[in-house]
């Protein structure tokens, strides 16, 4: 079927999505997905990781579907299999690719190679151009929100749709609760004095000081499975802690500098849903993305989410891409 024939939602729920109404049996007490939702486990997500070498690297990817291409850009310090409970439902009606970013993931770097913003668009599209894909939906989260604010400004007419969570803007990027992050990885301690805390006592890291506490709504998250899978290939090396921190080195100075005039031409539909409760990114950022992208289709506003609820609450992700993606 073709996706842009597919029009999976009511009337009703379309304009209770486009008017950023929650159906308070999904959401209400942190449910994390709609019945029935299927997620990948940690041996189904590794079983579909496919590799590609590019310029920068061996790139670690999901590719699952068939049909107009969708790619899905994740935050740090997460990888790829943070859409774990999306690509399942979006691979019924088209192709969903999932790169895990360099410093990221599975993704093995060249010698080298820089892991800046800048960089990581280039490998985006030596990545789609070995997969011979011209033209995408692009959905993401976190720093993948700035790098597809970065895709959008300067090869827009490889993108037919946007669909942006609680990421970075060119007036909050990087806000100000990550500079301590970028100031311990300049030092060289990020990967030591945190994810490695975190891998070896998981209850701290979903505590207020953890990674949970600070990026998701639900006290369960992430899981102990999503920790390994997360921060295990991050400090699994010398090489690799060198590599996670300047990837947070490279959030600075702001990478979406200049960009604004590009977004206020931007003929791309954009869809902007904002988690209510997260504490990285300001309030104020969903607003000025609808009223700066020249194509916006408006904010739905997620009560309760924090930073990380794609991971969360992937149905949302599902049900605002299928409307974007049918218009």
């Amino acid at each position: 079927m073709n996706r842009r024939e597919f029009v999976c939602l009511s009337a009703g729920a379309i304009t209770m999505s486009f008017l950023g109404v929650r159906d308070p049996e999904c959401y209400a007490s942190g449910a994390t997905s709609a019945p029935g939702l299927h997620e990948m486990s940690v041996a189904e997500f590794h079983s579909a990781q496919k590799f590609t070498t590019t310029d920068e690297g061996r790139i670690a990817y999901i590719d699952k579907g068939n049909g107009p291409a969708a790619l899905f850009l994740h935050g740090f310090p997460l990888n790829s299999f943070q859409w774990r409970g999306v690509i399942p439902q979006l691979s019924k009606i088209g192709r969903c690719i999932a790169p895990d970013f360099l410093a990221l993931g599975y993704t093995e770097v060249a010698d080298g190679q820089s892991v800046a913003p800048q960089a990581q668009l280039k490998m985006l599209l030596h990545l789609l151009d070995k997969l011979s894909i011209s033209s995408i939906d692009i959905v993401a989260n976190d720093s993948g929100g700035a790098i597809a604010q970065l895709f959008v400004a300067h090869h827009s007419d490889r993108v037919r749709s946007l669909l942006l969570t609680n990421c970075d803007t060119e007036p909050n990027s990087p806000p100000a609760a990550v500079l301590p992050v970028i100031e311990l990885a300049r030092a060289g301690k990020f990967a030591d004095e945190w994810l490695v805390p975190w891998l070896s006592d998981k209850v701290l890291a979903r505590s207020e000081k953890g990674l949970g506490g600070q990026c998701y709504a639900n006290s369960a998250h992430p899981t102990d499975a999503a920790i390994e899978t997360y921060l295990r290939p991050l400090v699994s090396s010398p090489k690799r802690k060198a590599l996670t921190n300047a990837y947070a080195i490279a959030l600075a100075p702001n990478p979406l500098a200049g960009i604004e005039s590009a977004l206020r031409k931007s003929h791309v539909a954009t869809r902007i849903v904002w988690g209510t409760a997260d504490k990285l990114f300001s309030q104020a950022s969903p607003d000025y993305l609808a009223r700066t992208v020249g194509n916006s289709l408006g904010i739905h506003r997620v009560s309760g989410a924090k930073l990380f609820f794609p991971e969360e609450m992937p149905n949302v992700i599902v049900d605002e891409a299928r409307w974007l993606w049918s218009l």
